[in-house]
């Protein structure tokens, strides 16, 4: 069968694959599944390479949702709104890396001409944290703020609704990307 015969043949038993010529991803949430699905993604390799194309095969965990982004970011401007942290109103952005540096820590070290410090975080992109790492950030935002009496905006508390297994927030959360 030739490559866009092997494509064409795919595409009609492949729900659950999204696959385009040069590319074809999978997410899979269970056993069962994964084993229907990686032989269709065998099948894909297998005349990308017959074609004489190269191929590169990466493995990683899911990470965040989109949903626990924007429940991130609305607990974060619910902080930066609210909260006043000794003496100082910091932007959402700045919030951002407090609460992330809670997580992954932070070095203190001495600013340029020496009359100050400055955090360097240790951290990392809330964008490259896994679904679990995320409900730790929302969590934290949830708890410090709470501590210090911040009243959550609805989107905020789609917190309330996560699935604990998967870390899905199930509502609570404008639906949009």
């Amino acid at each position: 069968m030739s490559t866009q015969g092997t494509l064409q043949w795919l595409r009609g038993r492949t729900e659950g694959l999204a696959m385009s010529d040069d590319r074809i991803s999978i997410r899979l949430t269970n056993i069962p599944q994964a084993a229907s699905d990686l032989p269709n993604a065998w099948r894909w390799i297998k005349a990308m390479l017959f074609s004489g194309r190269r191929v590169l095969l990466e493995a990683r965990t899911e990470t965040r949702s989109a949903k626990q982004n924007r429940v991130m970011w609305s607990c974060l401007t619910d902080l930066s709104n609210q909260v006043t942290w000794f003496g100082k109103k910091l932007t959402k952005e700045g919030w951002k890396d407090f609460i992330t540096g809670h997580l992954d820590g932070q070095d203190l070290v001495p600013n340029m001409d020496g009359t100050g410090f400055i955090s360097i975080q240790r951290g990392r992109s809330t964008s490259q944290m896994t679904i679990k790492e995320m409900i730790a950030v929302i969590d934290l935002c949830h708890a410090f703020g709470s501590d210090k009496g911040v009243i959550w905006s609805v989107t905020s508390l789609g917190i309330n609704e996560v699935d604990q297994d998967t870390g899905e927030i199930m509502g609570g959360c404008n639906e949009a990307s």
